[in-house]
């Protein structure tokens, strides 16, 4: 069974397909933080670099974005029956509509394309491309060859379409009335596009609710659950003939799913792999690196063997890891040595079949003798450690779990306390930085009435517990700090 769940906060927003209780995807939105892909400006040429070939775009944000005349959003690896794209040459002064391609990293502006894209759940709007493509993951010739014709027939002169895997059980009347729906934002974005002033948003691409609901459209999910009713009536309608569900239990809803444990360990550099190995997961600025060992796994045969099967299973890891973290650019991962290339040819292809599931084209190179392998992953947002981890501020260079994290796995654990003690009041000691992002992100105001109903929860902050340490304590401890602070509930009066 497959279950997307959704957790709200006022901070940020939490998304997490689940299959058979197993994470498989996650993602994190900042709520004053939204990230800039998809969104479509109208912006304004400041320079061309004839040489490159590309263009450095004011859209107005704080550093202009980067055009590379040919850029496409379209990934041709997964589509059929698609013709070249028109390339669009843009001079100094010139007025573009573009559209972000990859969110703005570090001291790098976004990257931008003119070739717009308009998804849906069924199709895709390419409303300057003419061609029509269809998913490689349909893969019945004959409904492809349906499909096709069908969209053909809708599709307005100069405008062109790719339909998505989701479409290979939808109805007639579900894809057309969706590439209508396309077609009339496509118009509303010119409409807007003509009277919006320059450097300015024309279109914002969804939430990370709504994107986790289209995109995951097509792998069949069987459940939507979500954790607030307000959000519930504003995606209600979104999953065809599915219902949003709203969960109001006492827990967090990614601990009453068992997700929270899983969660937490995406922030591991390690990461056991059944039977004993594991792999360790390595962040510089240039690149990412993967290096795996057979730990405690012995094999049953020989040390080749034992290699193989570890290689092989650190495969899967590895695919699952890059998608649930969102690890992208360039990836080298450290497989053990083998000896035979029989072995090395099926390790890669057993990365390569295991990668195949990913939204994110990726690309995988050949393994060299010493057993490294070459990997890169489209980059398009943020990836997790963005969220979860922060620069470390005792050693400057290394990371450390974030405070919000830390907020998250604090929230899971005093609703546990609370549901096995039963106290009415609790004091919390909690470390300054964790402390004072409690009650800068608000993620305790809500979905938790149930657990602290009539509870009356103080927190403290003191220097000299550790960040990722949170004492309990049912009375007050002694020389009560300064510091001290009642969380409010929802049903408090001010």
């Amino acid at each position: 069974m497959k279950q997307l769940i959704l957790d709200y906060t006022p901070y940020c927003t939490r998304a997490a397909l689940v299959e058979n209780g197993e994470l498989i995807d996650f993602s994190v939105e900042r709520t004053n933080v939204r990230g800039l892909v998809g969104n479509i400006y109208k912006g304004r040429v400041e320079n061309v670099l004839e040489g490159m070939k590309a263009a450095f775009v004011n859209i107005g944000l704080e550093r202009n974005g980067f055009l590379f005349v040919g850029d496409s959003r379209v990934d041709r690896t997964r589509i059929q029956s698609v013709m070249p794209k028109r390339a669009k040459q843009v001079s100094p002064g010139d007025v573009i509509m573009c559209q972000v391609v990859k969110d703005q990293f570090g001291n790098k502006g976004a990257r931008l394309a003119t070739d717009i894209t308009l998804p849906g759940y069924y199709l895709v709007l390419l409303p300057e491309s003419e061609f029509i493509g269809v998913s490689r993951k349909i893969e019945d010739d004959e409904r492809r060859e349906y499909l096709e014709q069908l969209v053909t027939s809708i599709c307005p002169d100069g405008m062109g379409f790719i339909i998505r895997s989701a479409a290979d059980t939808a109805t007639d009347r579900d894809i057309v009335y969706e590439a209508a729906l396309l077609i009339n934002l496509w118009e509303k974005i010119c409409s807007d596009f003509k009277s919006a002033p320059e450097k300015s948003m024309v279109f914002e691409e969804l939430s990370l609710f709504e994107r986790a609901l289209r995109d995951t459209f097509s792998e069949d999910v069987d459940r939507v659950i979500v954790n607030d009713a307000g959000v519930q009536e504003a995606l209600q309608g979104r999953v065809g003939k599915s219902s949003i569900e709203v969960y109001n239990g006492e827990r967090g809803i990614m601990a009453h799913f068992g997700l929270s444990k899983q969660i937490n360990h995406l922030c591991d550099r390690r990461v056991d792999i059944p039977g004993g190995a594991y792999i360790v997961i390595d962040k510089t600025e240039a690149l990412t690196v993967i290096d795996v060992n057979t730990g405690k796994f012995v094999g049953s045969s020989d040390l080749e063997d034992t290699v193989f099967k570890t290689n092989l299973a650190a495969a899967d890891t590895i695919a699952k890891q890059l998608r649930i973290r969102n690890i992208s650019g360039i990836i080298v991962i450290d497989f053990i040595d083998m000896e035979k290339k029989e072995h090395r040819d099926a390790v890669i292809e057993r990365l390569s079949n295991a990668l195949k599931p990913d939204h994110l084209r990726t690309a995988t190179i050949g393994m060299t003798p010493l057993g490294l392998v070459e990997l890169t992953r489209k980059k398009t947002r943020l990836g997790l450690d963005d969220f979860m981890l922060q620069p470390c501020r005792e050693c400057g260079s290394g990371f450390e779990i974030s405070d919000i994290q830390l907020c998250f796995m604090l929230r899971d654990e005093l609703v546990d306390f609370l549901i096995a003690h039963k106290f009415k009041t609790i004091f919390v000691g909690l470390n300054p930085a964790v402390y004072n992002m409690v009650f800068e992100s608000n993620i305790f105001e809500r979905n938790l009435q149930n657990a602290w109903k009539d509870k009356c929860i103080w927190l403290y902050s003191d220097d000299e517990i550790k960040r990722d340490r949170f004492i309990f304590h049912e009375s007050a401890p002694e020389n009560i700090p300064f510091s001290l602070r009642r969380l409010q509930s929802c049903d408090d009066e001010e």
